[in-house]
């Protein structure tokens, strides 16, 4: 009997759509036609589908792209609205901050003040985004531990583009958005107040990182180990005993 072993089979399970864990009703529901991907059954769970987002997810989404739009337009602006440039030089394009005279004033739109409204959307856009991660786990009998995780890295990127700049009264301390100015910002935060690589608590921050990764990395890999007996479905076997759940604690 051929058995499921996900990366290691040449071999995909092709059986009945399962549309998930059965949710409370609302005025939303999951959303498109269950499908099989012969590329994702390679690594994992071949089906794609259906998707829940809920008001929360349209929402954030939709301040997710406001933000987007705003930051890659005014790019955009930057090379004279040329596509030849705007791709070629993308990595060193940027939104800057208003410029420190503003301290905590809202400035003219062209002196910053996109920066500020791209920065409210995306933070809306991540706010929003935390609570439906988090309203799902307790509609879904989970526990919030993704939230909370997820909770982590939007505090990073509020000390950074918030709270910092507000506490020192100016806008301009904050981060600007792009790929390259923003790395060059991290370089010069670092020669202004020390190297970070040296400082013990940047040190332990990363090794939190690295470690996280690590058991993220452990816990997919031991589900993988156990989907043959349909180890993804954790939801639905945490009560259950012999189950696939079971055999990877």
């Amino acid at each position: 009997m051929i058995e499921y072993q996900n990366i290691f089979t040449r071999v995909q399970i092709r059986g009945p759509l399962h549309d998930g864990v059965p949710a409370p009703a609302g005025v939303w529901g999951r959303q498109g036609k269950p499908f099989f991907s012969y590329l994702l059954g390679q690594i994992g769970n071949a089906q794609v589908g259906p998707i829940y987002l809920g008001s929360l997810g349209v929402a954030s989404i939709a301040c997710g792209l406001i933000a987007l739009e705003i930051i890659g337009l005014n790019m955009m602006a930057s090379v004279n609205w040329s596509p030849i440039r705007f791709v070629r030089d993308l990595p060193w394009l940027a939104l800057e901050p208003p410029p420190p005279a503003y301290g905590l004033r809202l400035p003219p739109m062209d002196q910053g003040g996109w920066w500020l409204l791209a920065g409210f959307f995306l933070t809306t856009s991540l706010l929003l985004w935390w609570l439906r991660v988090y309203r799902r786990s307790k509609q879904l009998g989970l526990g919030t531990h993704t939230a909370w995780a997820f909770a982590s890295a939007i505090w990073l990127f509020l000390v950074l583009g918030f709270i910092r700049p507000l506490l020192m009264g100016s806008w301009g301390e904050a981060p600007p958005f792009g790929i390259f100015p923003h790395l060059d910002w991290t370089v010069a935060f670092s020669l202004r107040y020390g190297n970070l690589y040296y400082d013990p608590f940047h040190m332990l921050s990363i090794v939190f990182l690295y470690g996280s990764v690590l058991l993220f990395a452990m816990h997919g890999a031991t589900i993988l180990a156990v989907s043959r007996f349909g180890g993804e479905r954790e939801v639905e076997q945490t009560v259950d005993r012999g189950t696939a759940s079971e055999r990877a604690a």
